[in-house]
């Protein structure tokens, strides 16, 4: 085995990342991204005795709430529930002030549990991870940053995130625009004023829905570019009523339980009952009740919904007659009615008042469906050959979905393999954990996991608890490597795919799916069996000796960095 490299004392991280540590640091694993899931895992890692070194492209800790900073942005699962569950003394000591938090609330939120338990000395900000190597002589990777910074670690624990890719559509001309553009994942953190300008809003997912009310607020005129119409159920926000809120302290376990075991990981209770076992009068009441609820909970008022196409078409139909009371014009109100995807076959949008604003004289309605963009001018957007002149280019063009930051790096498993080559047809993984090729690579809500389908911040948990304690078993079993078997992995994405097939979601062309990427492979990428379901598939495959993962004992005397025995890193390796 080749000499073991010494691992060096390193000044704290000032959160600028101006002080890198010293080159060569060997580790037991390496974090990549401080979101809810880098934060969680470096945590649970550090406290579990492993050493960790942690990188975030951002400037701060927040992840998704350090960059989407537009008008409006929020949380569409309710802010007691959008947190974490790990320690009682946190539930117990936040006070969240509103049903759907803000983005300001909710980055001081991952501020306040980056600070109480000193997480930010673990990573290093501004700072992009390029590639990571394997080594199979050594069963360790090699870390390289932008700032040209090598660590060496047995583990690599991916927390990028499934929506921090941002993308702007390759518009002809957009070089040449002379006002201002700015993408809703990558805001200015100094904001932007709107004040007597003319806007053009282009996309209408959930970013476009939004932040249009509150654009238009300010704007001199907003110019909504909408290719496809979204559906959207109000949020009824308001602020948390204080007996609420001590009320889901005092049971903050039973409703933990009750979520962990649930379909989309919170507290919604579907209605059991088939849309057609009711009468059209018991059907109307279901439906507007779930409609006054807000959110999510629309979706859960029958519990066939999802997955047959009938029973969809009467809450598509209840929703559409919605949107026709609010909207006053109702030819702009037929152009904001989907028609092309079953409701909840994408993400359903939250929102604040968004239908309503097309009632204002400011706010104008462009389908670019059937008439694209042209291209960008110096002036603004052209349509059919019209230029709609602008000040400023609002970008609610989404991401690269649940793939598109994992594959930003060049990670290299065995055989010099390439992520972006193992995946050229679609993501393939192992209970979205791992993937064949690539050994001790672990992935927090990856591809094949409920990741997006659910409540993201108790999926994060589930991942790194199962990471963690998988570490741990290595330790103590003197194991080397963990990587997915080829079988395990064809027969997981097989029912990945099964699991989607008893739903509507392949029925819309959405980012699930890749579709809002071009030349990206049409592969449904999250797990649409259910969090309860598949937390028990997890367990499970642990439970009986990490079923479905290849194991290789280390050599002998391998002993990692913090003392663990082959499972931490490398000393001696």
């Amino acid at each position: 085995m080749p000499e073991a490299v010494p691992v060096v004392p390193r000044p704290a991280v000032n959160g600028t990342g101006a002080q890198p540590p010293a080159q060569g640091e060997v580790v037991d694993a390496v974090v990549i991204g401080a979101g809810f899931g880098g934060l969680y895992a470096v945590h649970h890692l550090t406290t579990n005795g492993f050493s960790v070194r942690g990188f975030e492209v951002g400037g701060g800790v927040g992840g998704t709430w350090y960059w989407n900073r537009y008008p409006g942005a929020r949380c569409d699962i309710e802010s007691v529930e959008y947190s974490y569950s790990f320690s009682e003394e946190l539930q117990q000591e936040w006070t969240w002030t509103q049903r759907y938090p803000e983005q300001p609330e909710l980055l001081a939120y991952i501020e306040h549990v980056a600070d109480r338990f000193d997480l930010r000395r673990h990573f290093t900000f501004e700072t992009r991870v390029e590639s990571a190597v394997f080594d199979e002589e050594t069963d360790c990777w090699t870390v390289t940053t932008d700032a040209g910074e090598q660590v060496r670690t047995r583990f690599v624990v991916t927390a990028v995130g499934c929506l921090s890719s941002s993308r702007i559509p390759d518009f002809p001309g957009l070089d040449r625009f002379q006002g201002r553009a700015v993408h809703t994942g990558r805001w200015p953190h100094e904001g932007v004023d709107f004040t007597g300008q003319r806007v053009a809003l282009i996309g209408t997912g959930s970013s476009g829905i939004q932040s249009l009310p509150l654009i238009a607020e300010q704007a001199a005129h907003v110019t909504v570019f909408q290719r496809t119409p979204n559906f959207s159920i109000s949020g009824a926000n308001q602020p948390l009523d204080p007996e609420q809120v001590r009320d889901v302290k005092e049971h903050y376990a039973e409703y933990r339980d009750q979520a962990r075991r649930s379909f989309g990981g919170s507290m919604i209770r579907t209605n059991r009952v088939s849309v057609f076992a009711v009468t059209e009068e018991e059907r109307r009441a279901q439906f507007e009740a779930r409609w006054k609820m807000g959110g999510f909970a629309f979706m859960a008022a029958f519990e066939d919904l999802g997955t047959d196409l009938a029973a969809n078409a009467l809450a598509a139909e209840f929703v559409s007659e919605k949107i026709r009371r609010v909207v006053h014009d109702p030819e702009i109100a037929e152009r904001l009615i989907p028609t092309d995807h079953p409701i909840g076959s994408k993400r359903i949008c939250v929102d604040t008042g968004y239908f309503e604003t097309f009632n204002r004289d400011d706010v104008t309605l462009v389908d670019v469906k059937h008439t694209p963009i042209e291209e960008i001018t110096e002036t603004g957007v052209k349509v059919a050959g019209q230029v709609h002149e602008v000040d400023v280019i609002v970008f609610a063009t989404g991401f690269d979905a649940m793939t598109g930051s994992l594959l930003r790096m060049d990670i290299r498993g065995r055989g010099g393999l390439t992520l972006r080559e193992k995946w050229a047809a679609g993501p393939r993984t192992y209970l979205g954990l791992g993937t064949a090729g690539f050994p001790n690579l672990f992935t927090i809500t990856g591809p094949g996991s409920p990741a997006v389908l659910s409540n993201v911040v108790l999926a994060v948990e589930q991942h790194v608890e199962w990471i963690v304690d998988c570490m741990q078993h290595m330790q103590a079993a003197g194991l080397a490597t963990i990587e997915a078997e080829v079988d395990a992995e064809d027969d997981w994405v097989e029912h990945v795919n099964q699991a989607a097939d008893r739903t509507l979601y392949k029925q819309a062309n959405s980012w699930y799916l890749g579709a809002n990427v071009p030349g990206k492979p049409r592969v449904f990428m999250p797990y649409a069996g259910g969090v309860g379901r598949y937390r028990k598939r997890c367990d499970q495959v642990a439970a009986e000796g990490y079923r479905g993962f290849r194991l290789e004992p280390a050599a002998p005397g391998d002993v990692g960095t913090s003392g663990h025995r082959t499972a931490g890193a490398l000393a001696g390796s």
